[in-house]
């Protein structure tokens, strides 16, 4: 199996109520990027003016080429709160999963992700979501 061309990996955090400050705190890191309910936003490409509609905060992994999901799960949680009674708490008031980009150069690649990374995930209350992009023809 050919390994998987390049990874993007970003942990997100969501709900109508949630204020990125708050969670900001609980976890002990900043956001690559968070929003409130009812801000202001404009999009990139096109400059749309929109009203957020939930509040949201997001950490990005860097980007891996080729890929290497494990690389990038292990490089979020190493940089969160490692209190799992913190994480439960996040998880009964707010939605949060792994939102991963998988993006293949051929017809035939694939990807592992280790146990011991699984684990973190499944104690954090984390839901893995995959997005694979094909190659173009």
């Amino acid at each position: 199996m050919a390994v998987i061309s390049k990874t993007k990996a970003t942990l997100r955090i969501q709900g109508e109520d949630l204020i990125p400050e708050d969670i900001t705190n609980m976890l002990g890191c900043q956001p690559t990027h968070s929003q409130e309910k009812g801000e202001a936003l404009v999009g990139k490409n096109t400059g749309r003016k929109r009203e957020a509609k939930f509040g949201m905060w997001r950490l990005s992994a860097s980007a891996e080429i080729p890929g290497d999901l494990n690389a990038q799960i292990t490089e979020i949680i190493s940089m969160l709160s490692q209190d799992i009674n913190c994480w439960i708490e996040l998880s009964d008031n707010y939605d949060i999963d792994l939102f991963c980009g998988l993006f293949m150069e051929k017809g035939m690649e694939g990807i592992d992700i280790s146990a011991k990374n699984l684990k973190a995930l499944g104690q954090r209350h984390i839901e893995l979501s995959l997005d694979i992009y094909g190659p173009d023809d």
